[in-house]
């Protein structure tokens, strides 16, 4: 009887070992994380292919897109982002055009699978993220996408949708041309034939698109504009200036008289000749005679390096009589230096483009005293280099009453 028992008993513990043991269970939690992923990614696939079909033209019909709620729309705006209806007849053309595609709310728990299966299988989709709050969290990269309210309010949005966004272009209306047929037009010297008001005329030629020397017609300042792409390479300490619509190398020193003390440099943003005073004449009263290094910040875990002058070449120096430390503040008169910034000073001009200094805190901004710190933007786009940066707001344009030129550049909302 005792033997039957002590048997009874081994084979009901062996049961319960291998239905409940550690190890089973933990292959249970590993099948049911992959079926959730599973089911995750299937609905960033299914929303893909409904989004794709609808580019090419083509419906994509399956249980998916009734089982998570996907629906594609086509949303269109004006210049000041207001809702529009998407076609073109020559004078109202939509200036920005999309093809939205959305899915059913996730629940918030899933975001970060969502995040991992976007990046990991949708990097190269291009908008493809998690709606959240008026942005769209795009996997794969450290950038949050806002969309204006109007898109918002048309597609109802909730937090937790998927959203895959595609910008396309609206073609013209197709234009039917009427042949005028040749008439025998014979034009003088100095005149061409053109189909004007409905017949052939003789017209003067436009002498001012044609430019001489190494100049080139400029059709929106509408005038004759130096041609950069003939701008010769210069040997030396020559520059090449534009004198009299042709290129020229010469010395930007000795070639421009100045008075005693003075000494003449060749302003290159204008091409023009500036007396400064001679820096070798100036004598400097301080009583410094070794002023104190300064401590460069770094972030946290950085070397902090010890030195005596490390301005970069968009700052200048100030050292402090007093302390006898020294402070590097925004120098604007570096800003044509190519050392200073690299591209073409002309270039980041208009209602779109405005300069802007990177800035690396707040301390450094009261220490500087170029800008009030309150006018500062630390956003997380705008460079911290220290040096000037050119911002592109594109088509919201620069806010001129927050922005202050050349420190700070602030965009329209």
């Amino acid at each position: 009887m005792n033997i039957f028992l002590i048997m009874l008993m081994s084979l009901f513990m062996a049961g319960y070992y291998m239905f409940f043991a550690p190890n089973t269970r933990v292959v249970e939690q590993e099948t049911d994380y992959a079926i959730a992923v599973s089911d995750l990614r299937s609905i960033a696939e299914c929303a893909l292919a409904v989004h794709n079909a609808t580019i090419t033209g083509n419906t994509f019909n399956d249980i998916c897109v009734e089982q998570n709620q996907i629906k594609t729309e086509h949303v269109c705006f004006d210049s000041r982002f207001s809702i529009m209806d998407c076609y073109s007849d020559g004078i109202k053309r939509p200036s920005h055009s999309f093809i939205i595609t959305t899915t059913g709310a996730l629940d918030t728990s899933e975001y970060n699978e969502m995040m991992d299966i976007l990046e990991k299988n949708f990097t190269t989709n291009g908008t493809f993220g998690i709606y959240q709050n008026d942005l769209i969290m795009v996997a794969g990269t450290s950038t949050k996408q806002t969309l204006p309210k109007a898109m918002v309010d048309k597609l109802g949005l909730e937090n937790g949708q998927l959203m895959y966004m595609t910008n396309y272009d609206i073609p013209d209306p197709e234009r039917v041309f009427t042949d005028p047929g040749v008439e025998d037009v014979n034009c003088p010297a100095g005149t061409q034939k053109v189909f004007r008001f409905g017949r052939w005329q003789c017209a003067n030629y436009n002498v001012k698109t044609s430019c001489g020397g190494d100049q080139v017609w400029n059709a929106t300042a509408m005038e004759c504009v130096p041609d950069e792409s003939r701008k010769p390479l210069c040997v030396g300490v020559e520059t090449a200036v534009m004198v009299d619509g042709v290129w020229e190398c010469v010395a930007p020193f000795g070639e421009y008289k100045c008075p005693g003390g003075q000494i003449a440099r060749l302003n290159y943003e204008t091409l023009e000749w500036e007396c400064l005073q001679d820096p070798n004449k100036i004598q400097k009263t301080t009583k410094c005679t070794m002023p104190k290094p300064q401590i460069v910040r770094g972030r946290g875990g950085a070397t902090l390096r010890v030195i005596a002058n490390d301005c970069t070449d968009c700052e200048k120096a100030v050292i402090d009589e007093e302390n006898c430390t020294i402070t590097c503040v925004p120098d604007s008169t570096k800003l044509s230096s190519s050392a200073c910034y690299p591209g073409r000073v002309n270039d980041c001009r208009g209602s779109s483009r405005a300069f802007y200094f990177g800035f690396p805190d707040q301390e450094y901004v009261e220490k500087s005293g170029v800008v009030s710190p309150d006018d500062v933007p630390f956003d997380s786009e705008l460079s911290k280099n220290r040096r000037f940066n050119c911002l592109d707001c594109g088509a919201r344009g620069v806010d001129l009453s927050r922005s202050k030129h050349p420190y700070t550049a602030v965009c329209k909302e």
